[in-house]
Parts: structure tokens; C-alpha cells; sequence
């Protein structure tokens, strides 16, 4: 549990940093960045508290989570953090969504090699599995 709460204490001060710290208008660009934003970093917090122990910056296959938003989608945490991200660039400048083209192969690439450790252990379970959600 203490490892989920250090989690989300970043994303609730960086939410707070950008609110407060940008005092530029309102335009509908920010607007859907911020629509993006705040739901997709909830789940992304609820993902994380979801995968618990089973989190790990390189791929290991401790246990297979298939709960929750792992019973639809099997990257969440991808998923929701490149949502995330775009919906921060624009909300801060939609420039920078040029970035995000670059975020999408390397994290698609993270979750294909996290799929080979997977399948790897689990075997027929992962498969079973993979049939059954999204990415």
C-alpha cells in the first residue's frame, strides 16, 4: 500500500503544478487536454494500485494480474499513461504531440517484450488470456 501511495502523490502534484502554475486561456485545446488528462491519470493511478506487487520497470512475471482494468486491457498502465501524456501536451502546447509519436512504437515495443516474458511463463494461461482483452 505504501508503495501506491508514493504513486499517486506525484500525479497529484504535478496536476496541481500545471493548475497553478499556467495562466494561460482557456482555449478548447486546453480544454480537451484537460478533458484527457485528469481521467486518464485516475486510471492510470487505479491500474498501478491494481498491478501492486506485480509492478516492475523491466519486465518480470511475477504473477499474471488479469483483474479489474486487466480483465479488458492488458497494458493499462501504457495505455493510460500515453493518454495521459497526450492530453498534457495539449494542454500545455499542442506542438509537442510530435513527441508523443515518437512514445507510441517505444511503448508498444516495451509491451511486446513484456508480452514475451509472459507468455513465456505462463504459457497457455497468457494466451487464453491475450484472446480475451486489448492490447
Amino acid at each position: 500500500m505504501k508503495l501506491n501511495i508514493l504513486t499517486i502523490i506525484p500525479v497529484v502534484v504535478a496536476i496541481g503544478l500545471i493548475l497553478a502554475f499556467n495562466h494561460q486561456p482557456w482555449t478548447p485545446a486546453r480544454i480537451a487536454g484537460v478533458a484527457i488528462l485528469l481521467p486518464s491519470l485516475a486510471l492510470l493511478v487505479l491500474a498501478r494500485i491494481e498491478l501492486g506487487s506485480s509492478f516492475a520497470i523491466q519486465a518480470k512475471a511475477n504473477k499474471l494480474v488479469t483483474h479489474g482494468l486487466y480483465s479488458r486491457i492488458r497494458n493499462p498502465i501504457y495505455v493510460f499513461g500515453g493518454l495521459a501524456i497526450a492530453g498534457f501536451f495539449l494542454f500545455w502546447d499542442p506542438r509537442f504531440l510530435l513527441i508523443f509519436l515518437i512514445l507510441v512504437p517505444m511503448q508498444i515495443y516495451r509491451a511486446r517484450q513484456e508480452e514475451k516474458v509472459l507468455a513465456e511463463k505462463f504459457g497457455e494461461e497468457y494466451v487464453r488470456y491475450k484472446q480475451q482483452t486489448w492490447f
